[in-house]
């Protein structure tokens, strides 16, 4: 449930209400109209209904420099709102978030600036750490930081939206972050005097294909925990399908001159990178995450089909180079 407070000119008042007795919302109000000739109006909205009303009060209001429209969480209403959603009623509603919630969180995610590559920084260094002192809880502390998951969600997101500015947007944060990461982990592996045969190093020089089912389900769990609104759920798929690691193994493997080993771990993060955008991808449409003009469906669906191919056939690529792998190797 939201509070979505619009304010705009007076004049589009009965419209407001016109629309807030269409969608059956829960409840509606609106102030006195201010110096400026503008109006506050409120609608309590459902989960149900939100999408579809997030989406008429754009195309009434859309074009209106003067309009703002708010939307605001709501822990509780008295008394419980107990009417039922009318049996056979198409429900357009993405889960718990609307389309333009998810933007804004997800897109924060892809936002190449400064505290992105501290992030970067500190979790490399804690990765890097963890997996010299084969300190398991340190590796997990570096995976629960996770700034390399937001730019990821973010690019399938983007594509389900078909926007580009945000798709290059994720696509630059992305290769940011994992130059970052390279650069780092490669300078520890050229000056690291120790072995690096330990095994939680080892473990990520290594990718089978229960590898890859499990980075498809956490790509997907982790868009249904942004969908719903469960992100505490996030923290799981952070652990589960962990970016930074295989990163910070690829590089210092690649430093210490073990390119066998460097091969198996880019093997591992690049299985990991694609398993969490298709299964995104996948989820996005499944929820029915989509553009709200004819236009921009028509944008997405070129984007969503390029962008599907292209990481279907990567993973295909990906999954005969394991089986290769595992048959040379023996």
């Amino acid at each position: 449930m939201r509070l979505i407070e619009i304010i705009t000119d007076a004049g589009y008042a009965d419209t407001l209400s016109s629309i807030a007795e269409q969608h059956d919302i829960i409840d509606s109000w609106q102030g006195v109209a201010g110096e400026d000739g503008r109006v506050v109006f409120h609608m309590l909205v459902s989960d149900a209904n939100r999408q579809p009303v997030i989406d008429a009060l754009q195309n009434l209001l859309g074009a209106s420099e003067k309009t703002r429209i708010i939307i605001q969480p709501v822990d509780a209403v008295l008394p419980r709102p107990g009417a039922p959603v009318e049996s056979g009623r198409k429900l357009t509603s993405t889960g718990s978030q609307t389309r333009e919630e998810l933007y804004d969180k997800i897109a924060r995610g892809a936002q190449l600036d400064s505290t992105f590559l501290l992030l970067v920084c500190l979790s490399t260094v804690v990765a890097s750490v963890g997996l010299l002192e084969a300190n398991v809880a340190v590796i997990v502390g570096a995976m629960v930081i996770a700034p390399l998951l937001g730019p990821n969600i973010a690019l399938a997101f983007a594509t389900s939206l078909g926007d580009r500015v945000l798709i290059w947007q994720a696509i630059k944060t992305n290769l940011t972050g994992m130059l970052v990461t390279l650069v780092m982990s490669v300078v520890t592996g050229r000056i690291w005097q120790g072995s690096l045969d330990n095994a939680e190093i080892m473990l990520r020089t290594d990718v089978g294909l229960a590898g890859v089912v499990l980075a498809l389900a956490s790509g997907a769990a982790a868009v249904l925990s942004l969908i719903t609104g469960l992100s505490s759920a996030l923290v799981g798929v952070m652990v589960a399908v962990a970016l930074l690691p295989p990163a910070a193994t690829l590089g210092m493997m690649l430093g210490s001159g073990q390119f066998s080993a460097a091969g198996g771990a880019a093997l591992l993060l690049a299985v990991n990178v694609v398993c969490i955008n298709l299964s995104a991808k996948l989820m996005f449409l499944f929820k029915g995450v989509r553009p709200r003009t004819w236009v921009e469906k028509n944008q997405a669906r070129q984007s969503a089909a390029i962008y599907t191919t292209v990481w279907i056939v990567v993973l295909a690529l990906l999954i005969i180079t394991i089986v290769l792998r595992h048959r040379v190797l023996g």
